[in-house]
Parts: structure tokens; sequence; C-alpha cells
């Protein structure tokens, strides 16, 4: 078990260590971490030493974070995602993935993305999920089973989507108390959160919610439902004040990105307790998308440096979903580092692109990700050589409409099933907008390398 090698090798006294005094012991931890790694260099090496190199400025934005995420969260939760997600998700993770990889010849992914339901209790502006109802469900057993089969490849980060999962948080909370070696993120509405699920929270451990926000509350009522906005708060609230970590959620579009990345909203979500934000790109899918939400080039622009600047100066974590691809190496859905599973069992490359050949009913997970749709992204990726250009849909959309009609794959879409020809159709002209700025910025990045596109 995983569980009684770090045992072997004194987890728990490089813990005692960081509950004594974190600003000095946290180097010890990092030795201690050095030595479960071993000698490869390779092997998050250089993640390992820009780690040690924040340890090293206390006046960084990123040392500050370290010290409020320690400070601020329950020490006992703390440690369990210390494991679960540092250890586990990654180091002991990213072997046995590696290992499956080399066996099978195909992805594997770092993280599954499931939808527990199709079920919500809000109807929001332009979410697809809203207009399934509640009719599917992935069961205990299949959840389950999902994320036993993900173990056995070295998968331990499961994240929520849907629907409004915490409808199934019963359920939910089980899950993390039978599979306690893994971490659980939950994209959600918060508006189901109150003082008996944050009782939950601290005893289980293993499970952050990621927070929808819209930005200002007249923007997020607007889209949400009036009052949403406030519940929201209080979720955030009970959550601060039971010292439990969470983050915020964010999808830009040509109408709101200048609001949900000002300075006063990073100051917001910062004094909320938000240890995260992640930021999505709009995506013109379904029937009834309005592609006018798209950003302009210049647009997504500004959201590129803003993400970046913020990420230099806040003391919190910012990720943007579309134009961080040169951190991971172009796109990673179709199971290179992700891939989802909706409500009716479909598994899908991508959370945005609903088409899919394989039914985890039917399949197992291994044989989903050896697929032909799946395999199709395994052999084309990356997609683009410019990974400021990432996405089959988006950026390079006559990729996705061939691999759909070669693979016979389907739309899962199920209230108003596109076809691959109409989704791209709506993203050809945004690819041919956004391909001179990515290209200038891309080109910046990678000659002067110290301006990462900022010129």
């Amino acid at each position: 078990m995983i569980s009684d090698t770090l045992k072997r090798m004194g987890i728990s006294t490089a813990y005692d260590f960081i509950d004594k005094n974190p600003e000095q012991n946290l180097p010890k931890l990092m030795e201690w971490v050095d030595r479960f790694a071993g000698d490869d260099p390779e092997y998050f090496g250089p993640q390992r030493a820009a780690f040690r190199k924040i340890l090293d400025d206390p006046s960084s934005n990123w040392y500050q974070l370290i010290m409020r995420i320690l400070r601020e969260t329950d020490r006992e939760l703390l440690k369990t995602v210390f494991t679960n997600f540092f250890l586990n998700a990654n180091l002991v993770g990213w072997k046995k993935q590696d290992a499956a990889r080399l066996a099978y010849g195909c992805n594997i992914p770092w993280a599954i993305l499931l939808d527990p339901t199709s079920a919500c209790n809000l109807h929001c502006t332009g979410c697809w999920a809203a207009e399934y109802g509640n009719r599917l469900n992935l069961s205990f057993d299949e959840i389950d089973s999902i994320i036993t089969q993900g173990k056995e490849l070295g998968v331990y980060m499961y994240i929520y989507t849907g629907g409004e999962p915490l409808v199934r948080k019963k359920d939910l909370i089980a899950l993390c108390e039978k599979h306690d070696d893994c971490v659980f993120l939950a994209f959600t509405n918060a508006t189901l959160i109150d003082e008996a699920f944050a009782a939950e929270l601290l005893r289980v451990k293993n499970f952050i919610p990621a927070i929808s926000v819209e930005g200002d509350e007249a923007s997020h009522d607007a889209r949400r439902g009036a009052g949403s906005y406030a519940k929201v708060v209080r979720a955030m609230n009970i959550l601060k004040a039971n010292r439990l970590p969470f983050g915020v959620s964010c999808c830009y579009t040509s109408q709101n990105l200048e609001s949900i990345s000002s300075e006063a909203f990073y100051d917001q979500m910062i004094a909320w307790g938000a240890a995260f934000v992640w930021y999505f790109h709009y995506m013109p899918v379904g029937n009834d998308a309005v592609p006018a939400l798209l950003p302009s080039p210049s647009q997504r622009e500004y959201m590129y440096r803003k993400i970046r600047h913020f990420r230099e100066s806040k003391a919190i974590f910012g990720m943007d979903f579309q134009n961080d691809g040169e951190f991971v190496g172009g796109r990673i859905a179709g199971g290179r580092r992700y891939l989802h599973i909706n409500a009716g069992g479909d598994v899908d490359p991508c959370v945005f692109i609903h088409y899919s050949d394989s039914n985890i009913r039917e399949k197992s997970l291994l044989d989903c990700l050896r697929s032909p749709l799946f395999m199709a992204y395994h052999d084309g990726q990356p997609f683009n050589e410019n990974h400021l250009r990432p996405c089959p849909m988006l950026e390079n959309p006559e990729k996705l409409e061939a691999m759909v009609r070669a693979t016979g794959a389907h739309s899962t879409d199920l209230q108003s099933p596109e076809t691959a020809e109409h989704l791209c159709a709506k993203c050809a002209p945004y690819a041919v907008s956004w391909t001179p700025t990515a290209d200038r910025l891309w080109a910046c990045s990678h000659s002067c390398g110290s301006c990462g596109g900022r010129q």
C-alpha cells in the first residue's frame, strides 16, 4: 500500500516539521520529497527545483500563497491533500501512468473528469448541462468502478463536473471514504454547500470545491439567477471558517473578461480565501451556442497577459485552460492528461467536445482509451506546434471534423445533437482570426525567452 511506503520513508516526521515551524522547515519536507522521487532529474526535477527556489524567496507571491495555505487550512486535511495530490497523483501515479503508456501504446490520463448526474438545481444561461434535466446519473458502483480502474493505471485525481455534482453529495462523500488515497475536486455552483457538508469535508479530507463565479453580483446573478451570488459568498465564508481549501472557476467571454480578470477581482478572490482560480475560454458548443461570445484576438491576448501578470504578483494560483498549453506540451485532452465521462457513461476526449465512440458501461476504461477516437487523439497530438493554438476544435477545427468522420464518433449532446461540421464551422473564423496573434506571441516567448510573450 502507498500509505505504508510513505510511513516507512518517514512522512510523519516530515509533517511534524511543518506543524512546528513551516517557514523554517519546509525545505526539510522538500528534501524528503527529493528522496522519495529518486535521483532522476527528469522525474519532476524542474518542478522540484522551482519549488525550492520559491522557498528561498519569502518576498515572492508564491511563497506568500504557500504560507497562506498553511495558515488557513486544517492541518490534518493539509497532510491528506499533500499525500494524495503531490505524492499519489504525481510522484507515485506518474510512474504507473508512464508504465501503462508504454505497455498499452495509448494515452493514460493524469485526471479523470466525471459527471455524477445531469441534474442541476440552477438553470444558467448558456449551460448545456442545465438542459439535460435529472434523467441521467452514473451510479455509485459505476463511479467506484471507474476510480478503481483508474487507480490500476496510476490515476489518483478525479474531478466532478455536471450537472451540479453536489446534488449527489452523499455518494461523493462515500467515494472519498472508500478511495481515501485519491484527491477529488468538484466544479460546483456552491449553493448546496452548508455547515453539515463542511463537516463532512473536514472528516474525509480529500475533497476540494472549485466554485463558479461570473464576476460581480450583478453579472453573476444575471446568468445564474437572483440571489445566487449571495449563496456563493455564504458558501465561501463557511469553507474559510472551517479551514477548508477551495478555488474559483471562471468562464471568460467577450462580454465579461475585463471584470473577472481585474486586480479588484483577484484581490476579492484572495479575501474570500480561494487558493486557485481556473479560467476557461468560452466554447461555442451546442446548436444554440452564441459565437459572438467568443473573445476577439485582442481580448484573448489581454487574458493571456493578465493571468500571467497576476500569476507572478498575487498570492493565488491562476490557471488558463486555453492559454497555458505551452506548459503541458499542447492539448491535454483525449486521455493525454485527462478525459471526460458524462452522466450517460459516454467517454469524451474533452469536457467541451461532445463526441464519443465508447461508453464506460460497455467497455473497460483501458478499452475506451484504445478506441479509434482516442487513438486518433493519441496519434494526432500535438494538434499544432504552436501551443497557443492547441485545440482540435477551437483553433484547428478541420482536425476535429476529420477525426469524428474517420472514427464514426457520434454526438453525445443529450438535448440537441450537433454535427461536427456544424460545430467546426462556428470555430473556423475564430481559428483564422486568432492565428496571427497566437503566432506572434509564440514567436516572442520562444525567441527572447524572458518576456513570456509580454512584449
